[in-house]
């Protein structure tokens, strides 16, 4: 069709809808049909905001200052917050003018590719990948070049399998770690060896944080900025408080940047959004300025919840799930599956499997596809100790009858 007739545009018109939400929405229909369906879509911790987070934006309601727009980067005050939290938890000296504040970690994503990518452009994407990451290199211009990890390396990638699918075009690796999907977590040495790599090649790293404090057993959290510094002139490290501090509806992020680039984001946001929710960057200045003490409770409650996912998800014929070292999720294979007989059908895809487990069991997970490795889910652990149970024993059963 001439582009001239097209009602939604080719850019917008190729964007698929986010498949966790999505899995989310439809599990939220169900229950609202009054189905008992547990739900292990969406990565949202299923603890409340803590008190002291929504008294600020409770009081940050009656300033009148918070009526009016504010500039488009931040709030000064949080910024210089975020700077100083930065130094605090991973050892990144920053400058305030560095930080730009976003309407979510999403949009933090997005803002950064856009501001660095050109028609043509190609990221270095590990996978299995977060489902918006290919998108917001897509909707920039860029072109999104997998470089699939599995099980077997633990769903990490090497400084050898990076240099592979490396060209004359590659100008950026996003990074995450921990990872969502996988909850992989990489070992400060070979963070330190990628970050030498991608200075070495010349090419930008865009590091997503966002889970950097739900790391656990004998792992550690190490942000590539300062475990390599070589690579800090070409970094831009993407963080928020949705995670940490279980803020995922108060939609706030940051990106953290070389000054010239923070200073183009700016001038996009200034144009695409303004400023952020005044009462939500208060509530995010609380956030930040505290201590960890609520933080170290919720991770507390993941950690065990992963273990017990893990060990279940196990005991499952063809099912394979590695242990998490972080975030809040496991990723098992279920490849063993697929293919079998199972209540009279027999998916031969992970997406046809979750729609079975849906139809069948009331239990909602993500299939792989959505991540970029079809023959997995994505399970979340963030949500109470006795659904969880229940939801992995539904799926035991309606599995174990595979034949």
């Amino acid at each position: 069709m001439p582009s001239s007739q097209r009602r939604i545009s080719a850019r917008i018109g190729a964007i698929t809808e986010s498949a966790t939400l999505a899995v989310d929405a439809k599990a939220r229909a169900r229950k609202a049909a009054g189905r008992p369906v547990i739900a292990f879509g969406a990565g949202e911790p299923d603890f409340p905001t803590p008190d002291y987070i929504v008294e600020a934006a409770q009081r940050a309601c009656a300033e009148p200052r918070f009526h009016k727009y504010s500039p488009a980067p931040g709030l000064p005050e949080l910024r210089e917050a975020i700077a100083a939290k930065t130094r605090r938890d991973s050892g990144y000296e920053v400058a305030p003018g560095q930080v730009i504040v976003t309407n979510g970690g999403k949009h933090a994503v997005y803002e950064a590719f856009a501001t660095l990518l050109d028609p043509g452009d190609e990221v270095l994407l590990p996978t299995p990948y977060w489902t918006t990451y290919p998108e917001a290199i897509a909707l920039a211009g860029g072109t999104p070049v997998m470089v699939m990890t599995d099980e077997n390396s633990g769903y990490l990638t090497s400084v050898e399998d990076l240099e592979a699918h490396r060209t004359v075009r590659t100008k950026v690796l996003l990074f995450v770690s921990p990872s969502n999907p996988t909850g992989a977590v990489y070992p400060p040495e070979l963070v330190a060896e990628i970050g030498r790599w991608a200075a070495a090649a010349g090419i930008w790293v865009i590091t997503d944080e966002i889970y950097e404090h739900l790391v656990y057993g004998d792992a550690r959290f190490a942000s590539i900025a300062v475990a390599a510094p070589e690579i800090v002139d070409r970094c831009v490290v993407l963080n928020g408080v949705a995670k940490t501090y279980a803020m995922t509806g108060w939609r706030v992020g940051w990106m953290i940047a070389p000054l010239d680039v923070a200073k183009a984001a700016g001038d996009l946001q200034s144009h695409m959004t303004s400023n952020v929710c005044n009462v939500a960057q208060a509530a995010a200045l609380a956030a930040v300025s505290g201590d960890l003490s609520a933080v170290a409770r919720m991770r507390d409650a993941f950690d065990r919840r992963r273990r017990q996912m893990t060990g279940m998800l196990n005991e499952i014929p063809g099912v394979i799930c590695p242990l998490p070292d972080g975030a809040f999720y496991c990723y098992p294979s279920v490849k063993g599956v697929l293919g079998r007989e199972i209540a009279g059908r027999r998916p031969a895809s992970t997406t046809e499997l979750a729609e079975l487990l849906l139809d069948e069991a009331d239990v909602a997970v993500v299939p792989g596809e959505a991540f970029g490795t079809p023959g997995y889910f994505r399970l979340s652990c963030a949500l109470g100790d006795a659904d969880l149970e229940e939801g992995i024993t539904r799926l035991g059963k309606l599995l174990g009858q595979a034949r």
